[in-house]
């Protein structure tokens, strides 16, 4: 029986397609779920018009970004973090971080949601990501992500401030204690 999925339908289909699934798999559950319509002549028509119509619009976008997509390819961005002991970032290199660099050193503005990384960049290195710009346009950028001038210099800071703190600590809980048994 054929279909049209009104929603996404995992292992199925997209929303909006024409898919041919079994008689009862779609009177059973694809229907009265909302998630497909029964696939009439007219509906499918419409469905294959409207699937023609979303194609065009792709293509058009396509050549329009095709430019951009060309600068974007191949570029190397540097992006400086605060580094740990084994090379692990205290925080981690995001989606908006990476647009922004790439924003930065292209002069065009790159959303944020356009690229493609499945987990935070969480150590030090390069690291290859797609945009995925429009359609079939998905051009890689290298990130390479180096420690910041005062990484380094912040854990042995850190380290000796928190030396400080308790050997102060240690001191006033002395005074208090001597000032205690004075009294």
């Amino acid at each position: 029986m054929k279909v049209i999925l009104l929603k996404d339908v995992p292992n199925v289909g997209e929303s909006g397609s024409i898919q041919n699934v079994s008689d009862g798999f779609a009177r059973n559950y694809l229907i009265p779920q909302g998630l497909a319509e029964m696939g009439t002549p007219g509906r499918i028509k419409q469905a294959e018009e409207r699937i023609q119509a979303q194609q065009r619009k792709i293509e058009r976008a396509e050549e329009e970004l095709r430019d951009l997509s060309e600068r974007i390819e191949g570029t190397r961005v540097e992006i400086e973090a605060r580094v740990g002991k084994h090379g692990r970032l205290y925080g981690s290199i995001t989606a908006p971080d990476i647009a922004s660099a790439v924003s930065e050193k292209l002069g065009e503005q790159i959303d944020r949601r356009k690229v493609e990384l499945s987990d935070p960049i969480r150590s030090t290195g390069e690291h290859t990501v797609e945009i995925h710009l429009v359609g079939r346009l998905r051009p890689a950028v290298t990130v390479t992500v180096k420690p910041s001038a005062d990484s380094d210099a912040d854990e042995t800071a850190s380290s000796d401030q928190d030396g400080d703190e308790s050997t102060g600590a240690e001191e006033s809980v002395e005074q208090e204690s001597t000032a205690g048994s004075e009294s």
